[in-house]
């Protein structure tokens, strides 16, 4: 389907402002005015961001009140069970707390639930079970400040409960001896979006400053704290939270340590995914290598080995881990495949692709751990919900379903619309989990599909870009593109910039490259300046390129790729369509860039 290309708004004299006050090229002058950074102070503040810039953490709301137990609790040489997620961000977190209290000399364990078997957060059994062990302190991470009634189970099983958490709140706070949250109701810490990992890692901190008696901590818990910086960059950047404020901190000083000090089963998973051939992460390298093999674990029901992944300190231990948990991803890649081939097959045949409002879409056998990577990309690629069910073989057991709103609904406002088909929904806008009994499906994909088309209109249909700057190829040279790497980590609220080229020609024929001949290669010219684009997924557009006579324009992400000790300018393909300079600036009903973007 054809996109919209929109060209974000912009001030032209603040550019041409802050471009001359800064010394820096136009592109990259409108990139940080495009991010409410127009002052030359503040620009030089954002492109190096400072370890500094971190809140002290006894500013976090609840965890003076938290570390101050666990703390008591390690001198009382009380049990302390700590309990994670089984998500990318509950593994980094468990990690590091685990880590933590280890170098504390702790008496401590962990306990991850599994996915299929156990669902998410707390869980009655497990309480009971550790309960059954004796007293102990419970240290949820990523979970548990939405689970009322478990927290008085755990009250009542002896349990000592203390919550840390960045979800949404249920009609009233759990019943713990301490809540731990960046959004905690009537306080007002300056930042609610750290992840689960992130708040962990402020509490890990706060432990090594009372372990200390003193705000700067020993050697030893300093260098624990920084490999942790590493950590909590996986589980920020898997999350996809909101790259900016402490988050922004935390994933591009993370990103250094995880090349500098990982741990040895990080060092081994490096390696074995060839990133240690890099000579710099990008957060990129977290959310489609690490990030993805963290969470195949867990989504295949073994996170425990990715948390003993993060923590071991034998070699051999960790190279097996890496191995195996490689094997995990190759696995849910190919589970993944062969779901989405089945859905892109439902679609074509039982759906109207351009003029359907939602999709709902099921299939027997379908692995309930990957679905709702299906529906993602499924939403992603159609923008619109997709709801994805994984069918019981036998048809006895409920359908489990994930869904994605695609960016243009409350996905979770449309189901709770559709409850009365509906065993159980939860969730938030973006994202969400449901059962319903197969028999229902008919009625419920009905029922969804008309409070779909309630909610939104024919135009939001329409897949839209939105170009961030245009700029001649020429002015992409490696140190512009450096500078614009300086706005990194990108990702969720600080995206990858996202440009634009007219009038461009074909250098040489479009070709298919990569395993499966998945991926697009082309070469483009503007005036005297050539550069690759790589189009990844998008082999589909060689042959409309192959029959494409004339002009075309590009909608590109810029990026520098580096082999064998050489860095070039590359270009990575999002959109392309038939130039008509005569008309167009790039974005259609948008006003054109500044001036010295264009000539």
């Amino acid at each position: 389907m054809a996109k919209r290309w929109r060209f974000r708004a912009h001030d032209s004299e603040l550019i041409d402002r802050l471009q001359r006050v800064a010394r820096l090229p136009p592109v990259v002058a409108q990139l940080l005015v495009g991010r409410g950074v127009a002052a030359a102070a503040d620009a030089e503040r954002f492109m190096n961001v400072k370890l500094t810039g971190l809140r002290d953490p006894e500013e976090l709301p609840g965890l003076p009140a938290a570390a101050d137990r666990i703390h008591q609790a390690i001198q009382d040489r009380r049990r302390i069970v700590i309990y994670g997620d089984y998500d990318a961000d509950g593994m980094t977190g468990t990690a590091i707390l685990l880590r933590c209290l280890q170098l504390l000399h702790a008496n401590v364990g962990y306990h991850i639930p599994n996915r299929i078997e156990d669902g998410y957060g707390l869980n009655e059994d497990a309480l009971r079970q550790i309960a059954q062990r004796g007293p102990s302190v419970v240290v949820t991470v990523d979970c548990g400040v939405a689970s009322v009634a478990l927290a008085d189970f755990a009250r009542e099983a002896g349990l000592e409960l203390i919550i840390t958490d960045h979800h949404e709140f249920a009609d009233r706070l759990p019943n713990a001896a301490a809540i731990v949250h960046p959004r905690l109701p009537g306080s007002n810490y300056p930042f609610g979006g750290l992840c689960g990992a992130g708040v962990a890692f402020k509490l890990a901190w706060a432990l090594c400053q009372r372990a200390c008696q003193a705000k700067r901590v020993s050697e030893a818990m300093r260098e624990f704290l920084m490999m942790a910086v590493g950590i909590v960059a996986i589980g920020t950047v898997a999350d996809v939270v909101p790259l900016v404020d402490e988050n922004r901190i935390l994933v591009r000083h993370g990103l250094e340590s995880l090349r500098l000090r990982p741990t040895l089963g990080l060092k081994a998973l490096i390696e074995l995914t060839g990133l240690s051939e890099k000579p710099r992460f990008a957060s990129e390298d977290i959310g489609f290598t690490i990030g993805p093999h963290l969470n195949a674990a867990g989504r295949l029901g073994q996170a425990q080995l990715g948390v003993e992944l993060l923590t071991t300190e034998s070699p051999a231990r960790a190279q097996a881990l890496a191995e195996y948990i490689h094997e995990l991803n190759s696995s849910r890649e190919s589970l993944e495949r062969s779901i989405q081939l089945a859905a892109n097959k439902q679609i074509k045949e039982d759906f109207d692709a351009d003029n359907d409002p939602a999709f709902v879409l099921a299939g027997r056998g379908w692995h309930p751990g990957v679905i709702g990577i299906v529906a993602g990309r499924l939403a992603e690629k159609h923008q619109r919900p997709v709801i994805v069910l994984a069918l019981d073989q036998l048809g006895i057991k409920p359908a489990t379903g994930s869904g994605r709103s695609g960016g243009v609904i409350d996905l979770h406002a449309a189901l709770g619309a559709c409850s009365e088909h509906l065993l159980s929904h939860g969730g938030h806008a973006a994202a969400a989990g449901l059962k319903l009994e197969e028999s229902k499906l008919p009625a419920f994909r009905a029922a969804f599909c008309e409070q779909v088309s309630c909610m939104i209109s024919r135009e939001s249909l329409t897949p839209e870009l939105e170009i961030d700057a245009e700029t001649p190829l020429a002015q992409l040279s490696l140190r512009t593109v450096e500078q614009i790497e300086q706005l990194s980590p990108f990702g969720a609220g600080n995206p990858r910039p996202l440009l634009c080229a007219t009038g461009l020609q074909l250098a040489e024929p479009p070709k298919r490259m990569g395993n499966g001949e998945r991926h697009l290669t082309l070469r483009v010219v503007q005036e005297q300046t050539s550069l690759r684009a790589v189009g990844f997924g998008l082999a589909d557009w060689v042959d409309e390129l192959v029959q494409h006579d004339g002009p075309l324009d590009l909608a590109f992400r810029p990026v520098i790729n580096t082999f064998r000790g050489q860095s070039r300018v590359e270009l990575h393909l999002v959109d392309w369509r038939p130039s008509n300079r005569a008309t167009s600036t790039c974005a259609t009903g948008s006003p054109p860039g500044p001036a010295s973007l264009r000539e």
